[in-house]
C-alpha cells in the first residue's frame, strides 16, 4: 500500500498546512468548554457581567479563528485530494499501457474500469476526509479525555473505562469490514462486466432474442452485489448505535457523579458543565467512527486493488534492450519456435521454423485454432516465445528495443478496432504528425478513399465507439490504411481482408506493390493465398508444409482438400 500513498509526496507541504489548520480547529474545540466553565464560575455564579463579556469575547474570537481555519483547510484538502487522484489515475493508466498481452489478460476490462473510477474516487474522498475531519475525530477523543482529567480527574476516570473498550471494538469492526468491502468491490466488477458485455453485444442480443436471459444474468450479478453490500453496511452501521449507547451511559454517570461532587463541595458547577461539554464532544467524535470505519474499510480494499496493479511486473518491462538496431530489410526467420499461453499446459505452437525474404509475400492458412494469430503476435513481442528464437534482418528479436521493433511493423488485427473520433484521426493513429496527403494516399491504397468521399463530412466523419456506424468491410479497410500510413518494413494482415469482395481485395493487393515491405497475410481464401509468393500451411500449432500454390496442390492432401472445398476443382484440372 506504500506504493499508492507515495504519490502524496509532492503534496506534503499543503497537506502539512491543512493538518495544522485542522489542529487549530481542534484546539478551539477543546478550549471552548474550558472557557465556558470559567465564564460560569467567574461570571454567571458571581453575577459579574464584566467576566461574562470578557470570556464571551474570547470564545467568539476563537470561534471566528476556527471558522477561517476550517475554510482554508477545506480549500487545501480539496487541492491535495483532487491533485493526488489525478496523479494516481495518470500513473495507473500509464502502468496498464505498459502491460504485455499476458498481463492484460490477468485483469478483466470491467475490473480495470472499476479501479479507475470507484476505487480511485474512494481513495480521493478518504484523503480529503482525513485532512478535513477524519484525523480530527480521534484527536478530539484523546484531547477531550486529557482536558477532562485536567478539569476533574475523578470524573474523568469514566473515560478510562469506556474509551479503550470502544477502541478495541472499532479495530475489530475495521478488520471484518475491510474483507467485506473487498468482496463488494469484486461484485461491482462483476456487475460492470455483465453491463459492458451487454452494451457491446446489444445487436447480437436482439438478433438472438436473448433479452430476458441477459436480464436474468444481470439480475443475478446485481442481486449478489446488493446482498453483499447490505451485509457489509449492516455490520458497519450497527457500530454507531453501540458507540452512542456506551457514550450516553458515560454522560449519565458524569452528570450523576458530578451532581454528587457538587453537593459535597468536591466540584463546582463550572467544572461539571465543562465535563459534560467534553463528554458530548467525545460522544459526537466517537459517533463519527462508524462513518470513518466504513470509509477506511472501503479505502483499504480500494488501495489494495490499485496497489495490485501498480506493483505488477508489466511483462515487457525490462526485458527489452536499449540498442540502436533498427529494421531495414524485413527478412524474417523463425527458428524452432514454440509457444504456450500463460497458465496453459498445452503448447499453441510447436517447433516452428521458416524464413521469409525481404519484400516477399507469405500467406498463412490453417484451420481455426491452428495458431495463426499466435504466430503473428510473437513478431511484435506482444507475447514472448517459450522456446526458440525469432530473427529480423539476422538480429535476434529481443535485441531490438520495443519502440524500434514495433515502429517497423504495420499490424492489422483480426477484429478491427476503431477509436471514437474522425476517420482522419483513426487513419493518422498509425503515424504521428501524419499529413492529409499521407492519410488520403493510405486510404486510396486500402481502397476506402472513394467510400469516405461519399460521406457527408468525408475524412472528418465521426466514428462511433468501436466503429459502430461503419460496416465490417469499411472498418477493415480503415484499419489497413492505419497500418499502411506507417510505410512499414513488415506488414502483418491477420485475416483482415475477410470482409472484402474479391475485386476490392485484388485492387488492394495490387496497391501493395507500391510499398517496399515484407507481407505476412493470414487468410482463409485460396484465391487470395495463391497471389502470394509462398503459402505456409499450419495445423494444430505445427507447420505441415510451405511452398507455392502449385507446390502445395501437388504434395499436400490437406491443402488440396481446402482448395476443393472452395470450389477450386477447375484449377486442379487445369494443372
Amino acid at each position: 500500500m506504500r506504493k499508492v500513498f507515495s504519490y502524496l509526496g509532492p503534496y506534503k507541504f499543503p497537506s502539512i498546512i491543512a493538518f495544522s489548520l485542522m489542529l487549530i480547529e481542534l484546539a478551539v474545540e477543546l478550549l471552548l468548554p474550558l472557557f465556558l466553565g470559567l465564564m460560569i464560575n467567574q461570571g454567571v455564579v458571581n453575577q459579574d457581567i464584566q467576566n461574562i463579556v470578557f470570556w464571551g469575547s474570547i470564545m467568539i474570537g476563537l470561534a471566528l479563528l476556527s471558522f477561517l481555519a476550517g475554510v482554508l483547510n477545506s480549500f487545501l484538502s480539496s487541492h491535495v485530494s483532487f491533485s493526488y487522484a489525478y496523479d494516481l489515475r495518470k500513473e495507473l493508466f500509464a502502468k496498464i499501457q505498459s502491460f504485455s498481452y499476458a498481463k492484460l489478460n490477468k485483469y478483466p476490462t470491467s475490473s480495470l474500469v472499476t479501479r479507475f473510477t470507484n476505487d480511485i474516487r474512494q481513495i480521493q474522498n478518504t484523503v480529503f476526509m482525513v485532512l478535513r475531519i477524519m484525523a480530527k475525530a480521534p484527536l478530539t477523543v484523546i484531547g477531550g479525555v486529557i482536558m477532562a482529567f485536567m478539569v476533574n480527574a475523578r470524573l474523568a476516570l469514566i473515560f478510562l473505562i469506556t474509551v479503550p473498550l470502544l477502541v478495541l471494538f472499532l479495530l475489530w469492526v475495521l478488520k471484518i469490514s475491510s474483507k467485506l468491502f473487498k468482496q463488494v468491490q469484486s461484485q461491482v466488477d462483476s456487475v460492470n462486466r455483465v453491463m459492458q458485455e451487454n452494451l457491446a453485444g446489444m445487436r447480437l442480443i436482439k438478433a438472438f432474442t436473448r433479452r430476458y436471459t441477459e436480464e436474468n444474468r444481470f439480475d443475478n450479478a446485481n442481486r449478489t452485489l446488493a446482498l453483499t453490500t447490505r451485509k457489509t453496511f449492516r455490520i458497519v452501521e450497527s457500530t454507531g448505535p453501540i458507540l452512542l449507547f456506551v457514550m450516553n451511559l458515560s454522560l449519565i454517570f458524569i452528570v450523576w457523579f458530578g451532581s454528587i461532587q457538587t453537593i459535597n463541595g468536591q466540584a463546582n458547577i463550572g467544572e461539571v458543565v465543562t465535563m459534560i461539554n467534553y463528554a458530548l464532544r467525545v460522544a459526537m467524535s466517537i459517533s463519527m467512527f462508524s462513518f470513518i470505519i466504513m470509509a477506511l474499510s472501503r479505502t483499504k480494499a480500494s488501495v489494495e486493488r490499485i496497489n495490485e496493479v501498480l506493483i505488477e511486473d508489466d511483462g515487457e518491462g525490462e526485458k527489452q534492450k536499449q540498442t540502436d538496431y533498427s529494421v531495414s530489410k524485413g527478412c524474417i526467420v523463425y527458428e524452432d519456435v514454440s509457444f504456450r499461453y500463460p497458465d496453459e499446459l498445452a503448447e499453441t505452437l510447436s517447433d516452428i521454423s521458416f524464413s521469409v525474404n525481404s519484400g516477399e509475400r507469405l500467406a498463412i492458412i490453417g484451420a481455426t485454432g491452428s495458431g495463426k494469430t499466435s504466430l503473428f503476435q510473437l513478431m511484435p513481442r506482444l507475447y514472448e516465445v517459450s522456446r526458440g528464437r525469432i530473427y529480423i534482418d539476422d538480429i535476434p528479436l529481443d535485441d531490438y528495443s520495443f519502440k524500434a521493433l514495433r515502429n517497423s511493423i504495420g499490424y492489422v488485427p483480426q477484429s478491427p478496432l476503431l477509436f471514437t473520433g474522425s476517420i482522419f484521426d483513426n487513419i493518422a493513429f498509425g503515424k504521428k504528425d501524419a499529413t492529409m496527403e499521407e492519410v488520403i494516399q493510405a486510404a486510396k491504397d486500402a481502397q476506402i478513399h472513394d467510400t469516405i468521399q461519399n460521406l457527408e463530412h468525408q475524412y472528418e466523419t465521426r466514428v462511433g465507439q468501436k466503429g459502430v456506424n461503419l460496416s465490417g468491410g469499411q472498418k477493415q479497410r480503415i484499419s489497413i490504411a492505419r497500418a499502411l500510413i506507417r510505410k512499414p518494413e513488415i506488414l502483418m494482415l491477420d485475416d483482415s481482408t475477410s470482409a472484402l469482395d474479391l475485386a476490392t481485395e485484388a485492387r488492394f493487393l495490387k496497391a501493395l506493390n507500391n510499398y517496399q515491405c515484407t507481407v505476412l497475410l493470414i487468410t482463409q481464401k485460396i484465391a487470395t493465398a495463391k497471389k502470394t509468393d509462398r503459402i505456409l500451411l499450419l495445423d494444430q500449432g505445427k507447420i505441415l508444409d510451405i511452398g507455392s500454390h502449385e507446390d502445395l496442390l501437388s504434395r499436400s492432401n490437406l491443402y488440396r482438400a481446402i482448395a476443393e472445398s472452395q470450389q477450386e476443382k477447375e484449377v486442379l484440372h487445369a494443372k
